[in-house]
């Protein structure tokens, strides 16, 4: 920590809808089920039993039933409901026509929907009748929430958190709770994090002049390097040194190094100073090792990180030479930064103006920090800070004060202590029996804070907190409402940021290494484009409030002119992003867009399998099981060129029966996009041959290119609203979904058709269901 300040501290996916994921035995029952009427009894007898009996035992029952599911063990309706979760996923499977597989007896039209109308009439006759909110994980802010909360609360643009560990992800988001472990190597990184956001939002005297220092021998050495010595570190071939420093405070600065030269031939040591890896300097060091010199460079930084390093530019070497003077090397002592120039800047931060607020500071140093820091601390927890927590806080300052430090000291302790309590880095929704199984609505203030985590990913704003203060915001009308408002709000950019990038796995393009000889088009540029189209596109229909149907088929896109060209469109100019009307019929909504393709394609080729399994799991909400063990791959063509088209190798492929009943769900999808080739460019052969797009899905249905897949998709518009809810309501409470959740997320569903299928719909929804309104402890179901 630079300065005086002796008080500155210092040191799984969902589960699959495919019955063939069932692990290895029936799950235990989740909760007791009241016993079914008679009329139920008899309509399983009726509708469910006989299908089960013929088309289902004959794979799952006996000693080793497919997938270990065993469903001759439910030959009654009581014992189907104390067995909802595997139910569900039954009555999922037969209503896509997943089950029973194809080329095995079907059922009719009429018993396959009335087998499905059944089970989840019985499950929501249990599950809807006493409504079970579940229970969310005490979790810790992610990497995203860190930053933006930092952010909000104290009025600094710092990113502390980017130096975190990665977030772990769990049911496809890195908000849960059951996965956000917080390790000891996090607790350091969240307390020197706390200490750079507390000296970036208050400046105090001390940090006004700044002296970092980064002695050579503590830094990792350089290639070329000798071992650490007396001197730092010796350059003996050209290369470079350096490390990273904090600035607490931004302004004009004098980078500085101390080096000397081993010097050679002609010419004296050359060396260049570089900030943030830009040249600062450049100096002939004709200092020796009797009397090293230091080198400076002036430069203005801002607050924050920044990296010193010093580089030697002209190595020399004559092994003819006397000894003394045949080779030329670098020594470096150390690198510096030291200001700002002049002292203190001439203006206070505004974030010290906002949080000071001009408090005078006479002789009860206590009740003046005590001002500051109570309603700094109530943001910082978001909820009212109790007498004891604020009281604790005010010490610090007056110990600062104490130890001989200024006022602005203490209270970057304060809030550098207040950034390390569970109270900061946790979602707090504490239960006074957190064992019981009873449910409870949220307080206003917890609610406050899943409605701004779930569509801000950060802090309540001060209008939350004052409807949270007035008991007004639990009211559902203003609930929807204050939802409608924030979407509209540019915070809402964090759906798309953490939202969308991970429910469209744009997150995956950053890592995307499309072929270069195949694909040359394919530059940093473009995969910047296609990210900025998807992202562009899905806050259009946030912002906008547009149909969340245009996910899957639209007339228009965002486009560049690199973009542009990329997808064959004419007339769109220049760097800058504009909407653009699509008019082929070639594409439209978020699957055909090349962010998309391309993340679920392979480095030489398309994959018609990762197209369809992706829309399999993120439009329709039905996921494959996991490939089973000792399956081949598809030959890849690094080699050379395959014989035959894709689609004849996969057909070829499938021929293998442990690999036919799930590639007939996920390649008919595939197929309807393989006029896009592995980086989203339309293309009409492959292999010299025409691109055959056509596909037969599992229940009969036809379609031929990717327009008419999109209609089809079009058909699903309920499943597809259901799996978007399914994936907002995951990342809005931060935790997996449970089959008691349903009825929720049916609701929700009803709401959105209710409001046309609007974003606000869904959100308003979501915001106002059970599941989000209310929880329960960990001890079980209500």
């Amino acid at each position: 920590m630079p300065g005086r300040g002796r008080l500155l501290l210092t040191s799984s996916a969902l589960l699959p809808a495919a019955l063939l994921c069932v692990a290895a035995a029936n799950p235990a029952p989740r909760k007791p089920a009241p016993k079914p009427s008679a009329a139920v009894e008899a309509a399983f007898r009726r509708d469910v039993a006989p299908i089960v009996r013929k088309l289902c035992a004959p794979c799952h029952s006996g000693k080793t039933p497919a997938a270990g599911l065993d469903l001759a063990a439910y030959p009654s309706a009581a014992a189907v409901l104390r067995a909802r979760d595997v139910w569900d996923r039954v009555a999922a499977n037969v209503a896509s026509a997943h089950m029973p597989p194809a080329g095995m007896p079907q059922p009719s039209v009429e018993q396959r929907r009335a087998f499905v109308a059944w089970v989840q009439s019985a499950l929501s006759s249990v599950d809807c009748d006493v409504r079970d909110p579940g229970h969310v994980t005490l979790r810790r802010l992610n990497r995203a929430e860190y930053n933006n909360t930092v952010r909000d609360l104290l009025g600094v643009s710092i990113r502390p958190a980017d130096s975190f560990p990665s977030d772990d992800v769990g049911y496809g988001f890195d908000n849960i709770g059951d996965v956000l472990s917080i390790s000891p190597l996090l607790l350091e990184k969240h307390l020197a994090a706390a200490g750079q956001a507390a000296r970036a939002a208050v400046v105090a005297p001390e940090d006004c002049v700044v002296s970092l220092r980064l002695e050579a021998e503590k830094l990792p050495q350089a290639p070329g390097a000798s071992s650490p010595g007396e001197i730092g570190q010796v350059l003996y071939t050209q290369g470079e040194i350096g490390g990273d420093v904090d600035l607490p405070v931004g302004g004009p600065y004098r980078v500085r190094v101390r080096a000397y030269g081993q010097q050679a031939g002609p010419d004296p040591a050359r060396m260049a100073v570089k900030v943030d890896g830009k040249p600062a300097g450049a100096f002939d060091v004709k200092a020796t090792e009797s009397g090293p010199a230091i080198y400076e460079a002036r430069v203005r930084l801002a607050p924050g990180r920044h990296r010193l390093s010093a580089s030697f530019l002209n190595d020399f070497y004559n092994p003819s030479a006397a000894p003394n003077s045949r080779d030329r090397n670098l020594a470096i002592d150390y690198l510096e930064a030291v200001g700002p120039e002049g002292g203190a800047p001439g203006a206070v931060p505004e974030s010290q103006k906002r949080i000071l607020r001009g408090e005078p500071r006479g002789a009860d140093v206590a009740a003046a920090a005590r001002r500051v820091l109570a309603p700094l601390a109530a943001r910082a927890y978001r909820r009212p800070a109790t007498r004891e927590e604020v009281t604790g806080l005010a010490r610090l300052v007056a110990l600062a004060r104490k130890q001989g430090d200024s006022f602005e000291r203490g209270i970057q302790v304060a809030i550098q202590a207040m950034l390390v309590s569970p109270g900061f880095l946790f979602h707090v929704e504490a239960d006074p029996r957190p064992t019981s199984a009873t449910a409870r609505p949220l307080d206003a203030w917890e609610l406050a804070s899943r409605l701004s985590y779930f569509l801000w990913s950060s802090m309540p704003d001060e209008r939350l907190f004052r409807l949270a203060a007035d008991g007004t915001l639990r009211k559902p009308a203003v609930l929807a409402a204050e939802a409608r408002r924030m979407l509209g709000d540019p915070r809402a950019r964090a759906l798309s940021d953490n939202f969308a990038a991970q429910w469209l796995e744009l997150r995956n393009l950053e890592t995307a290494a499309p072929d270069p000889v195949r694909f040359p088009a394919f530059t940093d540029a473009l995969r910047r484009a296609m990210r900025e189209e998807t992202e562009r596109y899905f806050m259009g229909v946030v912002a906008n409030d547009r149909s969340v149907l245009e996910f899957l088929d639209s007339r228009y896109t965002y486009l560049n002119e690199p973009l542009a060209r990329h997808y064959g469109i004419a007339g769109v100019k220049g760097t800058r992003f504009r909407k653009v009307a699509l008019s082929s019929g070639r594409r439209g909504g978020v699957i055909t867009q090349a962010s998309v393709l391309t993340v679920t394609s392979n480095p030489t080729r398309t994959s018609p399998v990762k197209r369809g399994k992706w829309i399999l799991e993120e439009i329709l909400g039905t996921p494959p099981p996991p490939q089973p063990a000792n399956v081949g791959q598809l030959p890849d063509d690094r080699q050379g060129p395959l014989v035959g088209t894709l689609r004849q190798r996969m057909e070829q492929h499938r021929k293998d029966p442990a690999c036919a009943g799930c590639h007939a769900r996920m390649d008919p999808l595939g197929f309807g996009l393989e006029n896009f080739d592995a980086v989203g460019a339309w293309r009409a052969r492959d292999g010299g041959q025409p691109i055959d797009s056509s596909g037969v899905l599992p229940d009969g249905r036809r379609f031929r290119g990717p327009a008419e897949l999109r209609q089809i998709l079009m058909g699903r518009k309920d499943q597809f609203v259901k799996t978007l809810v399914e994936k907002l309501l995951t990342y809005g409470l931060g935790r997996g979904l449970e089959s008691y959740d349903r009825c929720a997320v049916d609701d929700i569903v009803r709401t959105a058709r209710r409001g046309g299928y609007r974003f606000s719909a869904l959100v308003a929804g979501i915001v106002r269901s059970d599941p989000f309104t209310r929880k329960r402890g960990d001890g079980g179901t209500s």
